[in-house]
């Protein structure tokens, strides 16, 4: 989707408007749908006291799978969509390196953490770990040691867990419109 003909002052409009039309759909089989699934990582990285540029990425960490050429469903068909990539380019004109780096980040952090850490594994959902064998399964020591030289690299690894606790069936928590002033106050200007 191309997001280069539309003004700072409309992205925030047009992402509200992507969750309003996209966000109830199915999330690879888990309890919740797209957009609650997002909300609710947004929801924990408040409840961690994270930075809002942390609580925006972990808001928009998914929005790939809106934007992007190949459907969610994709993942699930073995089919790497690259949601990470195409969500932190959408956003990437319209916000700074704090918020897009951990988007474009998280499945490299997944992968990181599997390998990394010996418990994590056992930690993720049945589409996450399905997933993770599209993506590249857990990183060797060398993917490790790169990975550990991106300054955002322990931020995306926070996302990661965010997006991990984000798939309670049920769970009530602010919707995206809540969030509307962080995004405008987060804006490249």
């Amino acid at each position: 989707m191309d997001t280069q003909n539309i003004e700072s002052d409309n992205i925030i409009d047009f992402i509200l408007d992507l969750f309003a039309q996209r966000g109830a759909r199915e999330y690879m089989g888990e309890a919740v749908t797209m957009s609650q699934h997002m909300e609710q990582s947004a929801a924990c990285a408040v409840a961690d006291g994270a930075p809002d540029s942390l609580v925006i990425a972990a808001l928009l960490h998914d929005i790939g799978h809106f934007v992007g050429e190949h459907p969610i469903e994709s993942l699930e068909n073995g089919i790497d969509n690259t949601h990470e990539e195409v969500g932190a380019r959408y956003l990437q004109p319209y916000f700074p390196p704090s918020i897009t780096e951990p988007i474009r980040l998280h499945v490299a952090a997944k992968r990181y953490l599997c390998a990394t850490n010996d418990k994590y594994l056992g930690l993720l959902s049945d589409a996450s770990v399905n997933s993770l064998m599209v993506q590249g399964g857990p990183m060797n020591p060398a993917e490790v040691e790169r990975f550990e030289t991106n300054p955002h690299y322990k931020d995306a690894v926070q996302l990661r867990l965010y997006d991990d606790d984000g798939k309670v069936a049920g769970l009530t928590i602010k919707p995206v419109t809540d969030y509307r002033q962080t995004l405008e106050s987060l804006l490249l200007k």
